[in-house]
C-alpha cells in the first residue's frame, strides 16, 4: 500500500514496501495512479457507465466497450479543440438547444 500526503514544504510517505526507498519512485507511481483516477471518473462521469442495467457478462462487455469508445472519441476531440472532455460533452447540444428555443418543433397550446 503506498500513500503520498503533500503538506506545505514537506512529503509524507506511508508504506508497507520496506524496500521503497526512492521519493521519485513514488511520485512517480502516484502520478501513474492518478491518471487511472482521472479516466475512471472522467468515463463515469461522461459515458454513464455504471448505470448499466445489462445482467448477461457479453451485453456488459459490448456496453463498457461502447462506453470506452465513446471517451477515447471525446478525449481525441478534447485534444484536437484544445477543450476539456467536459466542455465538450456540455456543448454537444448548444446548436440543437438554440435551434429548438428559436423555432421549436413541439408547440404547446
Amino acid at each position: 500500500m503506498l500513500r503520498c500526503f503533500l503538506q506545505s514544504a514537506r512529503d509524507y510517505i506511508v508504506t508497507n514496501n520496506r524496500t521503497q526507498d526512492s521519493i521519485d519512485a513514488v511520485k512517480e507511481i502516484v502520478g501513474i495512479r492518478w491518471k487511472i483516477e482521472q479516466l475512471f471518473r472522467e468515463i463515469k462521469q461522461l459515458t454513464g457507465i455504471e448505470r448499466c442495467q445489462c445482467r448477461l457478462s457479453r451485453i456488459q462487455r459490448n456496453y463498457t466497450g461502447c462506453a470506452l469508445l465513446v471517451w477515447n472519441c471525446l478525449k481525441k476531440n478534447a485534444y484536437a479543440t484544445s477543450k476539456t472532455v467536459y466542455e465538450l460533452k456540455h456543448g454537444l447540444l448548444d446548436n440543437y438547444m438554440k435551434q429548438q428555443l428559436a423555432k421549436p418543433s413541439i408547440i404547446f397550446s
